[in-house]
């Protein structure tokens, strides 16, 4: 599904454990890796300077992981200071990255406005889909489950799909990926419409339930047609929580979200679906910002 993937670490979230899984990587479909890590300024006395000793250190650290790389596939080591939500970006955009990882924890939303989140900021300014992994799976995956979680990153998506522009934003970029895709690489797809609860209880809601099945179908159709399995499935209840409880029943690998709205999903001011769900969710998420 991606090709070029930049994996970003701070030694303490896990992903720093996929140095030793370049090859897992690979067999997944990734043929550039790119693997960056930001030391903080040394600031004892009264200017702060670059950490030199921390940065080779840390490149030392990344070598060091580094065994048996496919022939075929580049890795490449990226360790500097500053501030990893400004750069981030600009090394993506050196290296071509088609898809940035990065270790996200399950926090509020006001944890999340008190004290600052790198993911946050990526996603309202970073033109890059991000796929968010949660520290606390990676860093409890044993060798050989993280070896299989490596090589199926992007093999099985749930799609939530309501007919808005952000859904159907989702659908085109899978499509554009499947066209590409390695093999071994995107497999499978669940489209899942909720219907929100609300409204007379007396009333039926089965109309609701016929017509979203309805407007699912032409697009699973699209799908299949790309050689991908599709599943759909309608139900009724808070969308969050639907959403959740169908990636625990399915062998779902990241669930891929965007917004109707750049920059505007992570507001303080005003919750999202998209963003509950990058906040709460255990299973990877895949956002991919929407292109203006």
């Amino acid at each position: 599904m991606f090709q070029h993937c930049l994996i970003c670490t701070d030694f303490s979230d896990g992903l720093y454990r996929l140095v030793e899984f370049v090859p897992s990587l690979a067999a997944g479909g990734l043929k550039k890796i790119i693997f960056c890590h930001f030391v903080a300024l040394w600031e004892e006395g009264e200017i702060p300077r670059i950490d030199e000793e921390g940065i080779e250190q840390a490149r030392r650290r990344f070598e060091n992981g580094l065994t048996n790389i496919p022939e075929g596939v580049e890795v490449h080591i990226e360790v500097t200071s500053g501030r990893p939500s400004d750069s981030i970006p600009k090394i993506a955009k050196r290296y071509h990255a088609d898809v940035i990882l990065i270790g996200t924890p399950v926090r509020s939303l006001l944890q999340e406005k008190l004290f600052g989140s790198t993911t946050a900021t990526l996603s309202k300014e970073c033109s890059t889909p991000l796929l968010m992994l949660r520290p606390q799976l990676i860093s409890a995956y044993t060798c050989e489950e993280l070896d299989l979680r490596c090589q199926h990153l992007f093999r099985y998506l749930l799609i939530p799909y309501d007919g808005t522009t952000a859904s159907q934003s989702v659908v085109e970029r899978v499509k554009e990926y499947a066209k590409q895709a390695p093999d071994d690489s995107l497999k499978q797809c669940m489209l899942l419409w909720v219907v929100s609860e609300g409204g007379r209880k007396e009333l039926s809601k089965e109309p609701q339930l016929q017509k979203a099945q309805d407007k699912l179908e032409p697009v699973k159709a699209e799908l299949e047609q790309l050689g991908l399995q599709v599943n759909t499935d309608v139900r009724v209840g808070n969308p969050r929580e639907e959403i959740l409880d169908t990636a625990l029943e399915y062998d779902i690998t990241a669930i891929a979200i965007s917004s109707d709205h750049k920059g505007k999903f992570l507001d303080w001011s005003v919750r999202s679906l998209a963003g509950d769900l990058m906040r709460s969710s255990w299973h990877p998420v895949l956002f991919l910002p929407p292109r203006s």
